[in-house]
């Protein structure tokens, strides 16, 4: 049977019991001088989003909805040895030979030997020129064995990412960040350079402060501009914050004016304060519009569930700040009400806004107090500025480092099918 590794990138992965215990992020391969490279295993990511190390001895059968395990999975936190590399992370993309002629590598495919052992036995490679982005790419795609290919122990000065991109197309962008972590700055930065604004932009929003700042410094000034424009206007604040003044005011100076303004507005408020956890955008209508056109803007694919959750109903500009707050429409009430009826007649009126100036145990307890995943933040004007969410709450109130916490040694709590054990051993499968 022959299993194309790209293809395995996000696969559940389930025990002896049935249970899924994470999913598949990448295949660990030895490469060998004069033979074809052996599969040691697959990093299998568990929550909270730990990457572990699953031997290919351990693997039952691989289909291609399900990855079955017998056995037990070594929760220890997955660490690359020297011999070993990334088939996905590392592989894809690189420059190689075929025939005296320069091929990309789109993929690889192992199979199992007569012997047990799994092996990369054949390569996809586009023959021709390659875009940067998924869709520009143009050439002949063909799948040769893998001897037939030369050049994959040699250093590149750009490797390009849309292989890579391609196998973590479907993936949501914090799957793709941490996927990013784990990779070396150079590929991190050709990843980062290949990816669009937005993508780039919800990437980044997942990713701890530092790698923030490390992609952000690879790019040139104007593409970072473009990128924080595209990032959620807190999201943007809080990462501007951790740069040097004069380097956030440069950033800031770069964006057009109308999308540097909320997030400016965001940077005069406290971080830990509903002023500087809120996010500037959200849903806001007039009291005179339809349910339909309420329920319209909630079903926006770029809406979070926790800002979909409600309606902020103001006074035109319906922008923030806008003009007077009038009160909230939760989801539940629009779908109870007409489509023809007017929003204005769905208000709660026993729910009061909250000032900027709140500290972070106030919103907390305001969430919970209400049992409310959203909160309207009001200016001394009577003007909606913001709301908070309680995703926005979870990251203040999380350790700062929290998107590392896979870094951390297991707290012996366990899943099915696995164990603390002792540090992985090298050789054979595995």
């Amino acid at each position: 049977m022959r299993i194309f590794v790209a293809r395995l990138a996000g696969t559940p992965v389930f025990d002896p019991a049935g249970d899924q215990i994470g999913r598949a992020r990448d295949v660990v391969v030895a490469m060998r001088p004069n033979d074809a490279p052996r599969v040691h295993g697959l990093v299998v990511e568990v929550q909270p989003r730990r990457r572990v190390f699953l031997p290919i001895t351990r693997v039952r059968s691989i289909e291609a909805d399900a990855v079955i395990f017998t056995g037990t999975i070594n929760l220890r936190r997955f660490e690359k040895h020297s011999t070993e590399s990334l088939a996905i992370g590392e592989l894809l993309d690189l420059s190689v030979d075929l025939a005296g002629e320069k091929v990309t590598v789109l993929d690889l495919a192992m199979e199992q030997s007569r012997t047990g052992e799994w092996l990369i036995t054949k390569v996809a490679v586009l023959r021709g020129a390659a875009g940067r982005g998924l869709r520009r790419r143009r050439g002949e795609t063909l799948v040769v064995g893998w001897s037939d290919v030369t050049g994959f122990g040699v250093a590149q000065a750009d490797q390009g990412a849309a292989g890579l991109l391609a196998a973590f197309e479907e993936t949501r962008p914090a799957d793709l960040a941490n996927a990013l972590r784990h990779l070396p700055d150079k590929r991190r930065a050709e990843i980062a350079s290949a990816l669009e604004d937005e993508r780039l932009a919800d990437v980044l929003e997942e990713l701890p402060e530092r790698d923030q700042i490390g992609i952000l410094s690879r790019l040139d000034a104007e593409r970072a501009a473009d990128v924080l424009a595209a990032m959620d206007p807190d999201d943007a604040a809080d990462l501007l914050q951790d740069l040097p003044a004069a380097e956030a005011e440069a950033l800031l100076a770069r964006m057009e004016p109308r999308e540097a303004a909320p997030v400016r507005r965001l940077l005069t408020y406290a971080e830990n304060t509903a002023g500087g956890m809120m996010t500037s955008t959200p849903i806001v209508l007039p009291p005179h519009a339809t349910i339909a056109e309420a329920l319209a803007e909630l079903r926006r694919q770029d809406i979070t569930p926790a800002v979909a959750a409600q309606v902020y109903v103001a006074r035109p500009p319906s922008e923030t700040p806008t003009g007077k707050f009038l009160g909230v429409a939760h989801f539940q009430r629009l779908l109870r009400e007409p489509p023809s009826s007017l929003v204005g007649g769905a208000i709660d009126s026993s729910i009061d806004p909250i000032r900027p100036h709140l500290s972070l145990p106030g919103v907390t307890s305001y969430l919970a107090t209400y049992n409310l995943v959203a909160a309207p933040v009001v200016d001394e004007l009577g003007r909606l500025v913001g709301a908070v969410t309680v995703d926005d709450v979870l990251d203040h109130l999380l350790p700062p480092d929290w998107r590392e916490r896979d870094e951390r040694e297991p707290n012996g709590d366990g899943l099915p099918g696995t164990t603390g054990g002792p540090a992985r051993e090298v050789g054979g499968g595995g």
